[in-house]
């Protein structure tokens, strides 16, 4: 029987680091904003008051290089903002977890963009040495991105790269380096639509259960492990974890650590306006027996 290790403090130092450098660079950027305001909370609602202007620069997008742990933005009540139908998704850390080419794994650079195989529907096997296949309560996940500056129109050919932990925590090519799986990129359709197979993440300690992604304009970007255009993450519904974490699929461990989280706890969706945690957090449908079917829409500022 696996060991059930207790590594919420260095994650929760990682993601709290990546907070404070977010907070920092959003003050530079309220400092040096333009003077046009979107109306926030249209895709959900905030229960504080009907709507927030937020001030910020709308110039054409330029793309970044994807940024380091340390570095990522985390999000603040108003580093984002709503078009009059979707939502924007709040920057969020990319954790120490992300095997993008911004870190180490075990003393060297570990990038799966880069390798043969990354670009899939279904993340659920390892793909670089391993075959194994992660156990879990199966989803199956729909992503749309959308367009926040164009009445939110789908965004067709951009790349999205979705990981996770495993049921017991644990992130591939980390906690478990001869194992990829819980990993993957596909690429939007004409409806800027985009579908994962994969299982329910556990819930580990620090932090509230969620899963990265990062999006990307094109294949070409994703996969040259550069230019990340929005660097987020998804929430997992509180009812289909507390169902998912009493089966026999999870230990006992993911629903311990659930009981003492929230979202409006955590380090990272916590400090999110009310229309983007409800944006952030994924709908889902169905059973432990049968698997859940997911969907979200992420709006991208372009």
């Amino acid at each position: 029987m696996r060991k059930d290790r207790d590594h919420g403090l260095a994650r929760d130092l990682a993601e709290l680091e990546g907070l404070a450098v977010g907070r920092r660079h959003m003050l530079g950027l309220m400092a040096s904003a333009g003077s046009t305001a979107f109306l926030v909370g249209c895709g959900g609602s905030d229960s504080s008051s009907a709507s927030t202007d937020v001030t910020i620069s709308t110039g054409t997008s330029t793309a970044t290089p994807t940024p380091t742990p340390t570095s990522s933005d985390s999000s603040s009540s108003g580093s984002s903002s709503s078009s009059s139908t979707c939502t924007v998704y709040a920057d969020e850390t990319n954790g120490p977890y992300p095997a993008d080419g911004t870190n180490t794994s075990n003393g060297a650079t570990s990038n799966v963009l880069v390798m043969s195989g990354v670009v899939r529907s279904d993340i659920r096997p390892s793909f670089i040495s391993s075959s194994t296949v992660a156990g879990g309560v199966m989803v199956t996940f729909t992503i749309t991105l959308v367009d926040a500056n164009d009445s939110c129109s789908p965004l067709a050919g951009y790349a999205v790269y979705v990981w996770h932990c495993d049921a017991d925590g644990d992130y591939s090519l980390y906690d478990l380096p001869g194992e990829s799986y819980l990993r993957g990129v596909q690429v939007t359709d004409e409806n800027g639509q985009c579908t994962f197979t994969t299982i329910f993440p556990g819930c580990y300690a620090g932090r509230y259960p969620h899963i990265h992604f990062e999006a990307y304009s094109s294949l070409s970007n994703a996969t040259s492990g550069r230019y990340a255009v929005l660097i987020s993450q998804f929430a997992m519904p509180a009812d289909a974890c507390t169902t998912v974490y009493a089966s026999s699929d999870y230990s006992g461990t993911s629903q311990r650590n659930f009981a003492s989280t929230s979202i409006a706890s955590d380090n990272v969706f916590g400090d999110n306006m009310t229309a983007q945690q409800s944006a952030m957090t994924v709908t889902m449908s169905g059973s432990v027996a049968d698997g859940y079917t997911a969907s979200a829409a992420v709006g991208i500022a372009t």
